[in-house]
């Protein structure tokens, strides 16, 4: 569970690093350079997940909990609706316009939707440190940024586009969830 934990922890510790110290953040990019700070940023963040995988892969779940739920429709639409605003944090639709952080959105729907199905200290860990790392970045990409301007007007096409792309990502997940993770997320 450790490696777990030291995964999560270093994926929690370089997104919240250009929210929390925005200055260090700033020199280090100074220092680098933009191109190779921004590689050795998706380096670091890409070894956060090669080890969350393997802690997760190596950790042994103990019962934490009896989930109120099991696979099924609710937690089904949670993910989806969290694929689709994850999908539509990068362009410019409406519901980027609406909702301030849609990736932090969607990631805290998935969170919510794995805890209610799943009551195991493995998905306590990952599921419950993910939502928590999405609401501390909501917190600290508002205090960086400030009061949020008044979005425009934005074009529907994108927001289908999200929930193509969403529902794509969405069906991929679901036809592969077995195989990926182990667990099927679907009632047998």
């Amino acid at each position: 569970m450790s490696v777990l934990l030291a995964g999560i922890i270093l994926w929690f510790a370089v997104h919240s690093f250009p929210a929390y110290a925005p200055g260090k953040r700033d020199a280090l990019a100074a220092k680098l350079g933009e191109d190779r700070y921004r590689g050795v940023y998706s380096l670091v963040i890409v070894a956060s997940l090669v080890i969350i995988v393997f802690g997760w892969k190596n950790a042994v779940p103990n019962a934490v909990y009896e989930p109120p739920m099991g696979p099924g429709i609710l937690p089904s639409i949670l993910i989806f609706v969290g694929l689709v605003f994850f999908f539509a944090s990068q362009v410019n639709g409406n519901i980027k316009r609406v909702l301030r952080h849609p990736q932090m959105a969607g990631t805290i729907l998935w969170a919510v939707a794995h805890l209610l199905t799943n009551g195991d200290s493995r998905s306590v860990v990952l599921f419950g440190g993910m939502a928590i790392w999405a609401v501390f970045e909501i917190v600290m990409i508002n205090r960086r940024e400030g009061p949020r301007a008044e979005p425009g007007l934005a074009s529907g096409k994108f927001d289908l586009i999200a929930v193509v792309i969403g529902g794509v990502a969405f069906a991929i997940l679901g036809h592969f969830h077995l195989q990926l993770f182990g667990v099927s997320p679907t009632p047998v």
